[in-house]
């Protein structure tokens, strides 16, 4: 299960972000302009609107520590996945500025920087994001989240076969796992997302001992994409995609935790 309040190891999150950030930025110099002009899911972006849309995301961090620091933090990582909801339509049109410039050039100038600005910018500094104060280590962590959904948005929609960093994944998973606990507390469900997560979560009985009566398990991509209403939940269980046993075991309602 996990904690009220989970950690995470700042140096794991730094080179994990580094690490898909490199990996995509890989992927996305090398696309020729039919596969950067092909349709996503996500509305009216392209391929490569989407591309620096994520650039955009993780650049973010650099201007936020630019400015001066916020007075206090209002936003946790636990909290993070349901603050950016409200701000969907201003994101949406962020990355416009960055879609004007080559993709190979904005992904090597956005991870020059980035690197840059982890070996000096301390974790608890507190940055003045539009969803409220947050500490970079925390915001640093919510980045793993954008770079693996966006991840494989891309690999969908452009037909790439970009790999997820381990350390990533993980985090990701275990945010977005994290976020069905806040939206749903309580321990008459257990969900497990193996080897990266496990939580408890849906008012009702407590288990104490043996396997809870109410349980989902699937894969850690398969729950990214119902948390980030990728997929449906009918779906996923018509294709066994995931498993779920008992009477409070449906998550439909819950879910997606954000877009």
């Amino acid at each position: 299960m996990a904690p009220k309040t989970r950690s995470y190891d700042p140096a794991r999150i730094r080179t994990a972000v580094l690490a898909q950030f490199g990996l995509v930025a890989e992927a996305v110099g090398g696309l020729d302009e039919e596969q950067a002009a092909r349709p996503t899911h996500l509305g009216e972006w392209t391929v490569g609107d989407l591309a620096a849309h994520l650039a955009w995301a993780v650049g973010s961090l650099a201007g936020a520590a630019a400015r001066p620091p916020a007075d206090r933090v209002e936003v946790t990582v636990a909290t993070w996945p349901f603050a950016t909801e409200a701000l969907a339509p201003t994101i949406a049109g962020a990355h416009r500025d960055a879609a004007q410039e080559p993709l190979g050039a904005l992904y090597g100038r956005t991870g020059a920087r980035l690197a840059e600005l982890l070996d000096v910018l301390p974790g608890d500094r507190v940055l003045p994001l539009w969803i409220g104060g947050m500490t970079a280590a925390d915001f640093l962590v919510t980045r793993t989240v954008e770079l693996v959904v966006h991840t494989d948005d891309l690999n969908r929609a452009a037909g790439l076969d970009i790999p997820f960093d381990r350390q990533a994944l993980a985090a990701c998973t275990r945010v977005l796992a994290d976020a069905l606990a806040v939206r749903a507390p309580g321990a008459s469900v257990e969900v497990r997302v193996p080897p990266f997560a496990v939580v408890q979560c849906v008012e009702g009985p407590r288990h104490t001992r043996g396997t809870p009566p109410n349980v989902v398990e699937t894969d850690p991509l398969t729950w990214i994409r119902l948390a980030t209403g990728r997929t449906g939940w009918a779906e996923s269980l018509a294709q066994a995609q995931v498993r779920a046993s008992g009477e409070r075991a449906d998550l439909s309602a819950l879910l997606p935790l954000m877009g």
